[in-house]
């Protein structure tokens, strides 16, 4: 073929697992909640950073090391990053991989949470816990954005291969990983009810 297309930007999404998925977000729901009551100090920095919502990423952020539910979770979560590593031609062989961040996020109406990436890791994601019915999806950057000068606009009707934002949907049960590079942003919530989502980091030595 002539035209051909180089240096994709992977992203994988899929359930966590095949089944029992509505018990064990319900006892996650349940944490997180029970996290923000308790995370005074996650609440403070949440007010200032995080305006309307929480986030537990600035106070508790290795949820998986003392919580029995998260640990659970980190198992079933590595099983996908290792796929996902496999797909992108990584050579871990001999290497280990490990969780080395774990957070809560709840985004009540009118929440948002702004460009950004995750440092210090090679792949990130996020597991969906509770996303009630128009609640925002998890948006990505090209990220040759910055390096297209004098490009024109893309077409309305564009490959979504080739427009600058694509947007996943966000669904209960649903693991979406991407390389820790890659940014991405969540649109505030404008639905009336909370949005809870786990966010986390791998590394690999």
């Amino acid at each position: 073929m002539p035209v051909r297309a180089w240096f994709p930007t992977l992203i994988h999404c899929e359930p966590l697992q095949r089944a029992g998925l509505v018990r064990f977000n319900a006892e996650l729901a349940e944490e997180c909640r029970r996290l923000r009551e308790f995370d005074a100090a996650g609440r403070r920095w949440s007010a200032k950073n995080y305006p309307g919502g929480y986030t537990s990423y600035a106070s508790m952020n290795e949820l998986h090391r003392f919580s029995s539910t998260f640990a659970g979770l980190e198992r079933q979560l590595l099983r996908h990053v290792r796929a996902f590593a496999r797909a992108l031609d990584m050579d871990l062989r001999g290497r280990s991989v490990r969780m080395t961040d774990c957070w809560a996020n709840i985004m009540p109406p009118t929440a948002a949470h702004s460009l950004h990436l995750h440092p210090l890791s090679f792949i990130s994601g996020t597991y969906y816990v509770v996303t009630p019915r128009g609640c925002p999806g998890l948006k990505f950057e090209d990220p040759r954005l910055s390096k297209f000068m004098a490009a024109p606009p893309k077409l309305p009707g564009a490959r979504p291969a080739n427009r600058p934002h694509i947007t996943y949907p966000a669904e209960a049960g649903n693991v979406i990983l991407f390389e820790s590079w890659l940014r991405h942003e969540v649109a505030a919530n404008r639905v009336d009810e909370e949005r809870i989502s786990i966010s986390f980091n791998f590394n690999w030595a």
